[in-house]
């Protein structure tokens, strides 16, 4: 099996592997105890979780703290929820986790266009009265990256805050330095699942999501596992050290897979973009079919979250393409653990097996 689809999950590092197992241990280990426990063993497990804070901390802007959270999803209900803002604008092209959450809180929200390229207008105007707006730093569908920081500053202007769904860009690129909440994922920077994390710039207040014991600084209640922390951790401190030899691997990558599928359409900015998304279109291609036909190879058809809907993407719907053209992409996700060669070969074997198709 090749493995294709890094923007749904990464392989779990080694490294973070190793950095789980002593508080995965049993009875002789000690390694199970609570951290929010006050003896000897929960004080140990409470210092692992604190090392875990610091090592992700480092993957984000000075001046803020880092709530641990089950994932993106949860972080990003925490901002959008506890920021007590009434009023959002989040982009078209957001994460499902974003924009089911917007329209939850704010039924009437704002939705940001974007043009071809999948970029929002740096210059954007943000409507009056908004409280709070809402833009990723790097789209899991199509790999665009966002002008962040300008977004950051027209929101400000407007006296709204800037919240960046970060998780396919933490670990990868330098974070939005003036966002006031980011969202981040264990999973997408090669840790495990079950664990994620929004960062909260230094002064600003949230109302808690969860209640109950007042953990985490009284906004997440609920035990902390300090093996995912420190799992999570362990993967932002390799993604820290890696992030240049991780980014010159995507680029030999990209370059040797653009080469092969020479003749498919990019969708998304050329220029503007993680070169570890790789999304393509082929005028009258049956992905449904190709993936069948693929079995030995793990790539997709979009977003995992929307797997199986049968609908047309909305990130390629807010770029202009017609639904025969969305549902004629696909998605080829690559990283830190993909060989050359193995993609090589799945390249080739995509091209071969459209062509089978006659398209």
């Amino acid at each position: 099996m090749i493995y294709l689809d890094y923007q749904a999950t990464t392989p779990l590092a080694p490294e973070a592997r190793e950095a789980m197992l002593p508080w995965l241990g049993g009875p002789e280990t000690m390694g199970f105890a609570n951290p929010h426990s006050q003896h000897r063993p929960g004080r140990a497990a409470a210092a692992a979780v604190a090392v875990a804070r610091e090592q992700v901390a480092a993957l984000l802007p000075p001046g803020g703290r880092v709530i641990f959270t089950s994932g993106a999803t949860e972080a990003i209900n925490l901002a959008l929820a506890g920021s007590g803002a009434r009023r959002l604008a989040v982009s078209a092209i957001e994460h499902a986790a974003v924009l089911d959450t917007a329209r939850v809180l704010d039924p009437l929200v704002d939705v940001l266009p974007v043009d071809a390229e999948g970029l929002v207008d740096p210059q954007v105007p943000i409507p009056p009265g908004i409280g709070l707006v809402a833009v990723m730093q790097v789209n899991n569908e199509i790999g665009t990256v966002q002008p962040v920081e300008h977004l950051a500053e027209r929101a400000r202007s407007a006296g709204a805050l800037l919240l960046c769904d970060a998780v396919q860009g933490a670990g990868k690129l330098a974070p939005p330095g003036n966002a006031d909440l980011i969202a981040v994922s264990a999973h997408k920077l090669y840790g495990p699942k079950g664990i994620g994390a929004l960062w909260v710039r230094d002064g600003l207040e949230l109302a808690p999501l969860i209640h109950g014991g007042g953990q985490e600084q009284g906004l997440r209640s609920g035990t902390l596992s300090p093996a995912l922390c420190a799992g999570f951790g362990a993967a932002a401190a390799l993604a820290k050290a890696r992030m240049e030899a991780d980014a010159a691997l995507v680029e030999v990558l990209w370059r040797q897979a653009r080469a092969i599928l020479s003749r498919w359409t990019l969708n998304g900015s050329v220029t503007r973009r993680w070169h570890g998304n790789l999304n393509l279109r082929l005028p009258g291609l049956d992905v449904a079919r190709l993936m069948s036909d693929l079995r030995e190879i793990a790539f997709s058809a979009g977003s995992a979250c929307a797997s199986g809907s049968g609908r047309p993407s909305h990130v390629l719907r807010a770029l202009g393409l017609a639904d025969k053209q969305a549902k004629a992409s696909i998605r080829l996700g690559f990283g830190r653990y993909t060989a050359p060669g193995d993609l090589g070969d799945a390249c080739a074997q995509i091209e071969a097996a459209a062509a089978v198709q006659g398209v």
